[in-house]
Formats: structure tokens, C-alpha cells, sequence
């Protein structure tokens, strides 16, 4: 697969007014299409300790030199973007849907180290919604593989898998009795958005988000993983990987709720909306 090496940070601002151009100018779900065979790589990347505050200041982890599990996306991030702007990429950026993220990593990366991130597309599939694929993004520090993400998301249209029988209504249990309930205030995407880079417009605001198909804006699945896993803090282990599905959006502001339940080989844990029932995210957590 070719690599294409960055020099610098691709710049999202003009990157999503990129991709909101494409938004009028190419439509359809892209049936057919191919992932482009191609990868984006930055080397020699350096954490800025008052950046990494600030992330944990808003998702609630507590201040330390070890980064949250989390925290690497803000740096793999940009380069999915730049790539899924890319004009041979087959699918607009805004309207895709974050499906699930896991990620692993060996050990958690520290403040001091020098990072180098690698970007690429892959497994391009049908859902019964659309065509899935997944973004992986992997981060080396000394040359050795620390950390892997797999971003997988859903462009609707284009795919036959349903052969357009209506999905099957999924019967939702009772909603758990949760162990905390948070209060996610109605700015927290333009907060979020701010440290991330993340512009999104389903996330800044209500008439933005209604204009994508949205009632209100909504907060990223990004930070919902984040703010769940702060409530792990100083319990996960060194190595582990964390695997959530992003069930429904939250609406914003939202009260949700919260819960955790021991597994064999680690967590679960879920978010749901806490008035409703409806889930938001289901995860897992689990050791090496």
C-alpha cells in the first residue's frame, strides 16, 4: 500500500469546508465504489502537555503525564479526515455514521513520547443499512506498534444487503438501574470540537444539525467513549483494548445515565438516555 508522508498537521478547518462542498456536489451512497489503496503517515509528533489538560479537563480524567487510551485520536484523527476528503475517496466525510471504535493499546503512551501515526482505509462491506468500512489508525513510538484504532462507519445507500425489506424492529429491554447519572450540557460539542478539531456541524449547533437531519446537535461518539472511560480511571489495566458501539445519538443537553458490570476478562459498561431507556453506547473492556 502506498504512504503518503505529512510533514505537518493536515488543517481541519479547511478540510470540513471541504467536505461540506462535497455535501452538494456529490451524492448517492456510493454503491460499488472502492476504498482508495493508499495510507497517510506523520512522524515526529510531540504531545503538548497544556493540550492534553485541556482534553482531560473536558472529558473528566484526571491530570497526569500518561495518556488517557483515548487521547491518541486527537493525532490519528486529522489524517482520517485528509484521507476521507481525498477526491478518490468514495464517500462524503459529513454523513457518514461513527458505527464503533475499538482500540488497543500495548501500553499506555506517556508525555514524553515522540509518536509517528499511520492512516489507512480498509474492508469496505455491505450493511443492511448502506456499505460499512473501517478506518484503522496505528501509532508507533521507537518504530514498535503502541496503539491500534478501528473506526468503523456506515454511509447509508448504495447497498442491497437488506433487499429492501424494512429492518426488523429491535425489542429494547428495560432500561438498567444506573450507578451515576450525568448532566451533558448543550455546548459540550463546540467544547469538544474545540480541543478535538472536530467540526462537524451535527455537533456545534441545533440549526446546523437540522439541516443534516438531526433535531438537536449531538454530542461526538468520540467524547461519550472518552467520558465513560473516565469512570475507569486508575482500574484499567496497562494493556487492554476497549471496544464500544455507538447505538443512538445524544441529544443535546442530555441527562444519561451510566453503568458498569465486571466481566470475565474485565468491563461492560453502557450509556443510555436516562429518562428513556434508549441505549447511546455499549462497551467492553478487556485485559492484554
Amino acid at each position: 500500500m502506498p504512504t503518503r508522508e505529512l510533514s505537518s498537521t493536515p488543517n481541519l478547518v479547511s478540510l470540513f469546508g471541504k467536505a461540506a462542498l462535497a455535501n452538494f456536489t456529490r451524492r448517492g451512497g456510493g454503491g460499488g465504489a472502492t476504498l482508495p489503496d493508499t495510507a497517510y503517515e506523520q512522524a515526529g509528533i510531540t504531545i503538548d502537555p497544556a493540550h492534553l489538560a485541556a482534553y482531560n479537563r473536558l472529558c473528566e480524567f484526571r491530570l497526569s503525564d500518561d495518556l488517557p487510551i483515548t487521547y491518541p485520536h486527537m493525532f490519528a484523527f486529522p489524517l482520517q479526515v485528509k484521507l476521507m476528503t481525498d477526491d478518490d475517496f468514495p464517500f462524503p466525510l459529513i454523513g457518514s455514521v461513527h458505527l464503533a471504535n475499538r482500540i488497543t493499546q500495548g501500553r499506555p503512551l506517556r508525555v514524553g513520547d515522540t509518536l509517528d501515526v499511520k492512516v489507512r482505509a480498509e474492508n469496505l462491506r455491505p450493511h443492511d443499512k448502506g456499505q460499512q468500512f473501517d478506518m484503522i489508525s496505528e501509532v508507533f513510538v521507537d518504530g514498535k506498534p503502541i496503539w491500534v484504532e478501528q473506526s468503523t462507519y456506515l454511509r447509508r445507500g448504495g447497498s442491497s444487503a437488506s433487499n429492501g425489506k424494512p429492518a426488523e424492529k429491535e425489542e429494547r429491554p428495560p432500561a438498567p438501574e444506573p450507578t451515576a447519572i450525568w448532566r451533558v450540557p448543550d455546548d459540550i460539542g463546540r467544547r469538544y470540537a474545540k480541543v478535538s478539531g472536530d467540526h462537524n456541524p451535527i455537533h456545534l449547533h441545533p440549526l446546523t444539525a437540522k439541516a443534516l437531519g438531526f433535531p438537536k446537535a449531538i454530542a461526538h461518539g468520540m467524547w461519550t467513549k472518552a467520558r465513560s472511560l473516565a469512570a475507569f480511571e486508575g482500574r484499567l489495566p496497562a494493556a487492554c483494548s476497549v471496544d464500544v458501539k455507538f447505538k443512538t445519538p445524544v441529544l443535546l443537553p442530555a441527562k444519561v445515565g451510566f453503568i458498569t458490570e465486571h466481566a470475565d476478562d474485565g468491563w461492560t459498561f453502557q450509556l443510555f438516555d436516562a429518562r428513556k431507556g434508549k441505549p447511546h453506547l455499549e462497551g467492553t473492556i478487556t485485559a492484554g
